[in-house]
């Protein structure tokens, strides 16, 4: 077994580190390495459409083309302009266009993600959503003629949806810079806390106007400049909001004097993104059921479909929006990424690969959960095939065993991840959530066995390089933690003891990885398979988890929440879309981000290339 101290590495974890992560001038006798693969499932629209219409939505027809993801635009106050968003060229930017669908130009090339724009009242400039300062989404605007770029607000916390003010001295926004990232009741997906504040367009006089605890966003001025509409609902129901279950919100006017909140409209539903009107009425948009499109105050209904941001002509008499739309399969697709030493491709699942990287195992939907069957999956197209689905219980989690013959996984009920966030964790009793078993079955779907027994909860299995051990984790009567199992033998050791989850054993076989609940958030840590050595990896706000091991071991891809939400979440209609992929030494040293987006970055896996074989 190799030594966890550095020195006991290979040089050549050295010559990785100045290649991949820093990206320095190589020689120009040696030829460029191809860059490292990471396979990702991505949870966002499969495309996103600009749409025009009159108000009441009569006349509709598509603004552009719709090849991708144009979104959330924006009408300028002269009419003049469209502003939107379009990840056409890589990551989000800020593009316009005419009212016609003609003249379309980028305005932003910052490599950042980009987004949420709103006009001035001259239309002259922008007020928008970036990350191109520290990673976290601030305010910036824009000056429409001279291109120049000015910083607003700063922080490590989330702005978002801003609105400049009537007489272009304020400009409205909603922000969680004061939450800590609480964690749903009984689950581990984060809250979302937002209030409503306004600020000077140079960043001054930052004022919060909502009461902290809950949830407002989108706020828009009415004519007057005196009020903010808003919509609002209880901090727990920010996860309904962007999940499957049905949530409810209420329209809100906000006094900017005194901060005093009347309801407007209040009841079942989704209802977000109020919008004063020339008419006197607002506009808004529903987001649940049959009942999705664009509502006014009045009752009267306007354009219909899966619209998930709208803008009105200053008149009111049109209305600019995009709605969301189905597209093609998306199983194996070519991502942006910040760091071009590593290509992302995104799946529609949780993949494993085997030892050539030439095929992959995952959870696919079965019996009308989210995952349940386990399928193999070839590397470059995505198709699939069945391998292994059995009534009344599901597969999750897969990952190939040393050679490549056979796969193991997890197999039960695992209603936490898959009963769609109807099961919560109040108790030591929940987790064991109906019970769970490792089992074992043939890359050709033959020779199926079940490895664990009892009645706690066991999964998330990982082999040892040499296949003569696994890892997993079991919470149950007979204790939680991480335990091995002797595959030839079946006896069990334990490794650890407290609230952990998610093992992986280094392809070298010297360590084990592993999340952990600590203080609140969920971390990152390795250990030695003989149980010394333990060390934490990561010390971030928010949960890191859903990682995976260079092909050989001196890496690790991981998904962190430490930047935050980028959006206000009902918008993004993503469980966790906070979620962004980092990778770092097996150490915890040199993290680097890979991604930067407003979507749900997880389950990464690095993806073996020929001559990339583990060295030991």
């Amino acid at each position: 077994m190799i030594s966890l101290h550095p020195i006991g590495r290979s040089s050549l974890s050295i010559l990785l580190f100045a290649t991949v992560l820093l990206a320095t001038t190589p020689s120009r006798a040696a030829p460029s390495a191809p860059p490292e693969r990471i396979v990702e499932s991505r949870l966002q629209p499969a495309q996103a459409g600009l749409f025009i219409a009159d108000a009441n939505g009569a006349n509709e027809r598509a603004l552009l083309p719709v090849t991708g993801r144009d979104y959330n635009p924006a009408w300028s106050p002269d009419g003049g302009s469209i502003v939107f968003t379009s990840e056409r060229d890589g990551p989000a930017q800020l593009y316009r266009v005419k009212p016609d669908g003609t003249e379309v130009e980028a305005l932003t090339h910052n490599g950042a993600y980009t987004d949420q724009a709103s006009f001035s009242p001259d239309s002259r400039r922008l007020i928008y959503v970036s990350t191109r300062a520290a990673g976290y989404a601030n305010l910036w605007t824009l000056d429409l003629r001279t291109r120049k770029a000015a910083r607003v607000t700063k922080g490590k916390g989330g702005d978002f949806r801003p609105s400049w003010s009537p007489d272009g001295r304020w400009i409205a926004f909603s922000s969680d810079r004061g939450s800590t990232l609480p964690q749903a009741a009984g689950r581990w997906e984060h809250l979302q806390i937002a209030d409503i504040y306004i600020v000077h367009p140079d960043g001054s006089g930052l004022k919060r106007l909502t009461k902290h605890g809950d949830f407002c966003g989108s706020p828009r001025w009415t004519r007057d400049g005196k009020r903010l509409l808003a919509y609002c609902m209880s901090a727990q129901e920010t996860l309904n909001a962007r999940t499957s279950e049905p949530g409810e919100t209420r329209l809100v006017s906000i006094e900017v004097g005194t901060g005093a909140t009347t309801t407007l409209i209040a009841g079942p539903g989704e209802k977000f993104a109020p919008t004063p009107l020339a008419s006197g009425s607002v506009g808004y948009l529903r987001r649940d059921g049959d009942a999705a499109g664009i509502f006014y105050d009045q009752g009267r209904p306007g354009p219909k479909g899966a619209i998930r941001s709208a803008s009105w002509s200053n008149d009111g008499s049109r209305v600019v929006f995009h709605k969301v739309l189905d597209g093609p399969p998306g199983n194996w697709t070519h991502l942006w990424g910040k760091n071009p030493k590593f290509e992302l491709v995104a799946t529609s699942m949780m993949a494993s690969f085997d030892s050539a990287g030439d095929r992959f195992v995952g959870s696919a939907p079965a019996n009308g959960s989210i995952a349940g069957a386990l399928v193999i999956g070839q590397s470059g197209t995505g198709e699939t095939k069945p391998l292994f689905m059995r009534d009344g219980v599901a597969a999750l989690a897969p990952q190939w065993t040393p050679g490549s013959n056979a796969i193991v996984f997890g197999i039960g009920q695992f209603r936490l991840f898959l009963n769609h966030f109807h099961n919560t964790v109040h108790s030591a009793a929940d987790r064991i959530d109906g019970g769970a078993h490792v089992a074992m079955i043939n890359s050709d779907g033959t020779g199926f066995q079940q490895l664990t027994s009892g009645s706690g909860n066991d999964g998330e299995p990982s082999p040892s390089p040499d296949g003569k051990r696994i890892v997993y984790r079991t919470f149950g009567p007979d204790g939680n933690g991480l335990r091995i199992l002797n595959v030839e033998t079946k006896a069990t050791t334990t490794l650890t003891t407290q609230y952990d989850n998610f093992p992986f054993w280094s392809p070298r076989g010297d360590l084990i990885m592993f999340v952990r609940q600590i203080d609140g958030d969920y971390e990152i840590f390795s250990i030695n398979p003989s149980g010394s050595g333990l060390k934490r990896l990561t010390f971030s706000r928010g949960n890191d988890a859903h990682m995976g091991w260079s092909p050989d071991g001196e890496w690790i891809v991981f998904a962190s929440t430490r930047m935050g939400f980028k959006d206000e979440a009902i918008y993004t209609s993503a469980p966790q879309p906070y979620g962004e992929l980092f990778v770092m030494r097996y150490d915890g040293t040199h993290v680097s981000q890979l991604t930067d987006n407003q979507w749900e970055d997880g389950a990464p896996a690095w993806q073996p290339q020929p001559g990339r074989s583990p060295k030991r």
